[in-house]
């Protein structure tokens, strides 16, 4: 089992930053991909970005390439998500999830947080 618990979501004002942190625990953790994915009212569950815990390769959205950055810890088993530029068009709730493969689909991911409420004002 992994148990995974974001933080760092709030408002703030569109041009802003934020970041948010994924604390991992449970079994280890060094094989798998985290993801970040986030759910904004009336749509899907969307992939946002992901890393491999190992070799630190990373994956974007389109959406959010050029401003958002995820990285890890691997000392603190967390990962986090850094989010530049944030627009409107952002405001979701952002979940991270853990899988042992690269996959931009949600329902492929075996672990889930609770989910952290992003808002971007305009």
């Amino acid at each position: 089992q992994v148990q995974l618990v974001e933080s760092g979501g709030g408002l703030v004002q569109a041009g802003g930053s934020l970041r948010l942190s994924c604390a991992a625990s449970g079994r280890t953790f060094s094989s798998e991909v985290m993801g970040w994915f986030r759910q904004s009212p009336r749509k899907e569950r969307e992939f946002v970005a992901a890393i491999r815990w190992n070799s630190g390769i990373t994956y974007y959205a389109d959406s959010v390439k050029g401003r958002f950055t995820i990285s890890r810890d691997n000392a603190k088993n967390t990962g986090y998500l850094q989010m530049n530029s944030l627009k409107p068009e952002d405001t979701a709730v952002y979940y991270c999830a853990a899988n042992n493969y690269h996959s931009r689909i949600p329902a492929t991911y075996d672990y889930w947080g609770q989910g952290t409420q992003v808002t971007v004002s305009s």
